[in-house]
């Protein structure tokens, strides 16, 4: 199914839980707000599953079943973020083997794209909390697309930044959502299993599966760099 693939030209990442494990975090932070608001039945496992990539504006209207003005749904919004930026700052790392893999990718001329649903303020903390935005061609975030994921939007807006073609872009992912919105942009993806598991997300579509950077399949590892040795 891959062997056959256009050449891989470029790598788009998802943030949270894939380039950072800090899904527990915010996972954390939402099942908090919920029981605030008086929602006890929600559960860490449900955040993750279900609305993991998408945006905030499609999460708290679907949490609290009406519409949210956008004063309330800011200040919910500001509120949870807030929370989780607390929790997980002082823990804040790159995952597994992400740093040299991206300094791989940049000394091998692929150009890189982030392509999160996390607002501006997680993703400062995160890309210049740790140096990361310098090696990045493009950051695209939610604010920038219609639809969060599992639409495809932020991979194809991603893609476009990039100015190369989706179907020669390896999209690396760790939720289900974020898997589905991958492969419905056409790209070729990575599922990195921090959060979920390698059946679940290659039973979204996931064309490969690793837990983190150091152990990426060979075979994937041949696509990207065998032609540019």
């Amino acid at each position: 199914m891959t062997s056959a693939a256009a050449p891989l030209l470029a790598a788009v990442f998802d943030m949270d839980g894939t380039l950072v494990d800090n899904m527990d975090f915010h996972n954390r932070a939402w099942v908090s707000l919920a029981r605030k608001l008086g929602l006890e039945g929600l559960t860490a496992e449900r955040f993750q599953n279900e609305f993991a990539g998408k945006k905030n504006e499609e999460i708290l209207p679907q949490l609290l079943g009406r519409n949210l003005s956008v004063a309330e749904l800011d200040a919910l919004a500001d509120e949870k973020e807030s929370h989780y930026r607390a929790i997980y700052r002082p823990y804040l790392a790159l995952h597994r083997g992400a740093e040299g893999f991206l300094h791989r990718l940049r000394d091998a001329r692929l150009p890189l794209a982030v392509a999160t649903a996390a607002p501006q303020g997680n993703r400062e903390l995160v890309l210049d909390g740790l140096s990361l935005r310098p090696l990045f061609t493009s950051i695209v975030g939610a604010e920038q697309v219609t639809r969060g994921k599992p639409a495809p939007d932020i991979f194809l807006a991603a893609a476009k930044a990039l100015n190369v073609p989706p179907e020669s872009c390896l999209a690396f992912e760790d939720a289900i959502n974020g898997v589905l919105s991958a492969r419905a942009a056409g790209m070729v993806t990575v599922g990195i299993t921090t959060t979920t598991t390698a059946e679940a997300l290659k039973k979204a579509g996931a064309h490969y599966t690793a837990p983190d950077f150091d152990t990426l399949p060979p075979e994937l590892l041949a696509r990207l760099f065998s032609s540019r040795a």
